[in-house]
């Protein structure tokens, strides 16, 4: 009777810590961009119409034509580096739910073309704040910063 009550204990143990794992990994995958407009949790895909680029919330990917084919990337290609997708446009795509949103490319670019602005859209989250090199040198401790060469002469 003991065996079976430190079996159904383990077993018990087992069941709930397998659940609480499903739910931290299905809260983690597939979470929209803090880039992405605010109000549309349950998004697959948003299209960019001024880089008419797709981006897969599940897999977190970037998707592109390029060199005559689809590409999937997590990093937007060379030539956008520099969009801001904090101020451009994005599209959410409600209607499809598939893993080729481009199936829909010639449509989504006459509707959404560049330039197209819907409705005022707010982001999930901040755009991040970036430090310039030489913001490290601004306290006067750096090079170039003072008199000499940074030793006194009393």
């Amino acid at each position: 009777m003991k065996t079976l009550k430190l079996w159904a204990c383990s077993i018990i143990v087992l069941i709930a810590g397998h659940a609480s794992a499903q739910v931290s990994v299905n809260v983690n995958i597939g979470s929209p961009p803090a880039w992405a407009p605010a109000g549309y949790a349950e998004t697959e895909y948003y299209y960019l119409p001024d880089i008419e680029t797709y981006y897969d919330v599940r897999a977190t990917e970037f998707i592109y034509y390029g060199g005559g084919r689809w590409i999937r990337a997590r990093r937007l290609p060379p030539a956008y580096r520099g969009y801001d997708l904090y101020n451009g446009y994005t599209v959410v795509l409600n209607d499809y739910h598939g893993h080729e949103p481009y199936a829909h490319y010639k449509v989504h670019k006459v509707k959404y073309h560049k330039g197209y602005r819907g409705a005022p859209q707010h982001t999930i989250g901040t755009r991040p704040v970036k430090v310039k090199h030489d913001d490290k040198h601004r306290d006067g401790h750096g090079k170039g910063h003072g008199k000499g060469n940074g030793h006194s002469k009393h």
